[in-house]
């Protein structure tokens, strides 16, 4: 690897010439769409506030498309919108009052309201919006059984689109600073929950008009109604306090649908995860919920295998959340890491999970993938077997191209936001992170390991198991390639609601 510059970017990473891209629509991505801005958004205390800062501004349509909804939980604890209630139910009902023109849709994964039904109050809420015709909530039961619709989309006007992995739901509100015992990190209930790490992604123009094309297409299937779009937005809905990564950028959007009553599969995310492992030749970062896909296992095993391969750092939590979720997850996991233990013959892997300044651990859910300098992508698709071919899943991705004008920008971009993951985790700044890359001449794995610490927050490795087996299994009842009974799906789903609380 070539010495960095000061600011950590290693500008022979982009594309080299001649290589073919990586976001190809038809087959790595649905669509590219121009996005005249786009920025990353980081945990959901900011989400939450930028989501409600936009939705003031909205005029025509709303839509939220998610695994999840709790109506009940508050959009900025710290600073209330003047003049409109701060719990998400309320803010809506207010905001439908005062936009006669506005008609807000919810569309919620069918069985993801058990945990709305456990909850017992929201009902009411949704209740009293399925009788309005300009507040719509509607639950989507068009999938294969045990199959779970998990895409996390809110499209405003088609003028702005927020798309990544955070559900506008209970335990997810949290800051970058993961704080121990923060007293604003509690459910409504009153009860305490653990630190909370997530992503997702804004976007406006042409990109954001896509993911209400998605968002309609989504609705006429679960509904049967076909909605029109919106009029043209007369003002800016970007959030002020929200700075651009990147303005006039190209977004690729990629999928994932199971095959379902006639209509074809769609593994966009799956190709383009294969694809950008396979393109990596220095460094590729990776941060997920789970870490148990059958062919991602693969994949990053032949890429340890070769001599010339790339660094893999994985950042995952501690365990999965719920009992069932570890049971399987967790099994799955320590086969794939035995897997790529024995792979990793040059010593090029690290997975690590991140704690608070106490120790505590910080549930990673966020779901982000950096190939070099080149691609930087950020969805719901879990790295697990379900998200790559079973559920409905929706990730953006950029791409530094060699022969577009912007690839310097958009490298540095990938570069910059990758660093400030690291620095949130290590409890430091982008600069002292590009600085450890520089010493390092740009090795990833040397840089964490020179930054992280014994104690305070920072980044823990997880010890990964000798091999067991000369391979990796199917598919398991938890984690399927194919459909789960319907009875075993909803039993899980109310053992771990009610063991959560």
């Amino acid at each position: 690897m070539t010495e960095t510059s000061k600011t950590g970017h290693h500008p022979q990473h982009v594309a080299p010439a001649g290589s073919a891209p990586l976001l190809q629509p038809g087959l790595t991505c649905w669509r590219l769409e121009h996005a005249a801005r786009l920025a990353p958004i980081v945990d959901a205390a900011p989400y939450f506030r930028l989501v409600r800062d936009a939705l003031v501004r909205a005029r025509h349509s709303v839509f939220f498309i998610g695994w999840e909804f709790d109506t009940r939980i508050k959009l900025d604890p710290d600073a209330p919108l003047p003049g409109f209630p701060d719990r998400l139910g309320p803010f809506l009902s207010a905001l439908v009052e005062r936009r006669p023109e506005l008609c807000v849709r919810v569309l919620q994964w069918n069985l993801g309201i058990i945990g709305t039904l456990v909850r017992g109050v929201t009902p009411l809420h949704l209740l009293n919006w399925m009788t309005s015709r300009r507040f719509q909530f509607r639950l989507d039961n068009v999938h294969p059984s045990g199959a779970a619709h998990h895409q996390k989309i809110v499209v405003i006007d088609d003028a702005l689109a927020f798309c990544g992995g955070i559900d506008m739901t209970n335990d997810r509100w949290d800051t970058r600073h993961h704080e121990d015992g923060d007293p604003r990190r509690v459910r409504p209930s009153g009860r305490a929950y653990g630190a909370f790490h997530d992503a997702t992604m804004a976007v406006d123009g042409p990109a954001a008009a896509a993911l209400g094309d998605l968002a309609r297409e989504r609705w006429r299937r679960a509904t049967g109604e076909q909605i029109e779009a919106p009029p043209a937005a007369r003002t800016d809905l970007w959030p002020q306090q929200l700075p651009p990564l990147l303005r006039d950028v190209t977004v690729g959007i990629a999928r994932t649908e199971p095959e379902f009553k006639g209509r074809a599969g769609v593994r966009e995310i799956e190709a383009l995860h294969l694809a950008a492992i396979a393109a990596a030749r220095h460094a590729l970062y990776v941060e997920g919920q789970y870490f148990a896909a059958r062919c991602i296992g693969e994949a990053l095993a032949a890429r340890l295998r070769d001599p010339d391969g790339p660094e893999i750092v994985v950042i995952n939590s501690q365990r999965a959340r719920g009992w069932v979720e570890e049971k399987a997850m967790g099994a799955a996991r320590e086969r794939l890491l035995a897997y790529l233990r024995e792979a990793d013959r040059h010593g090029r892997f690290r997975i690590y999970r991140p704690v608070t300044a106490n120790g505590a651990p910080i549930y990673v859910h966020a779901k982000v993938l950096v190939i070099d300098d080149r691609l930087l992508r950020i969805g719901s698709a879990n790295l697990n077997n379900r998200s790559m071919g079973f559920d409905t899943e929706c990730d953006l991705a950029i791409e530094a191209r060699s022969s577009a004008a912007d690839a310097t920008a958009v490298s540095e971009g990938i570069t910059a936001f990758r660093n400030s993951l690291l620095a949130e985790h290590l409890a430091t700044d982008t600069g002292t992170v590009a600085a450890a890359l520089s010493r390092s001449s740009g090795s990833l794995v040397r840089a964490v390991e020179e930054l992280r610490c014994e104690s305070g927050r920072t980044l823990v490795p997880i010890a990964t198991p000798f091999a067991d087996s000369k391979g990796l299994p199917e598919g398991e009842l938890l984690d399927p390639e194919q459909s789960e009974p319907i009875w075993s799906m909803v039993l899980h789903a109310i053992q771990d609601k009610c063991r959560r609380g």
